[in-house]
């Protein structure tokens, strides 16, 4: 008996989803999917030392994301609330960010607020 063309669409559909996830492969889900311009490193709640480079520096446009290098989870969080990367797991990099303006921006760790960087766009 041969398939009607909505069975056929349905297949296809299905063979696509399960290819696609396929190609994926496993990884973390804070895992990001594309590379930032800028990887800051977090090693551990030492106050300003807490993020290297601190402070860093870019340019508008350019995307930052955090690797935490430390056994604890941790985050990077703007004081002013415009960016947050959310929990980073040990071993794990948040995804990107894209700074879009220009200024100097403080952020902190919220689950250690005695971390805290800098990160100046031009």
């Amino acid at each position: 008996m041969p398939f009607s063309r909505s069975k056929t669409v349905i297949y296809l559909f299905a063979i696509i989803l399960t290819l696609g996830a396929a190609a994926c492969g496993s990884s973390s889900p804070s895992a990001p999917t594309v590379a930032a311009d800028v990887t800051i490193s977090i090693v551990g709640d030492r106050a300003s030392q807490s993020y290297t480079p601190n402070p860093t520096a870019m340019r508008v446009g350019q995307t930052v994301a955090w690797k935490n290098n430390d056994t604890t989870a941790h985050d990077a969080t703007q004081d002013a609330s415009r960016f947050a990367s959310g929990n980073i797991n040990a071993g794990a990099t948040s995804a990107p960010v894209t700074m879009s303006a220009a200024g100097t921006f403080t952020y902190h760790c919220t689950l250690h607020p005695g971390m805290v960087g800098t990160i100046t766009v031009q």
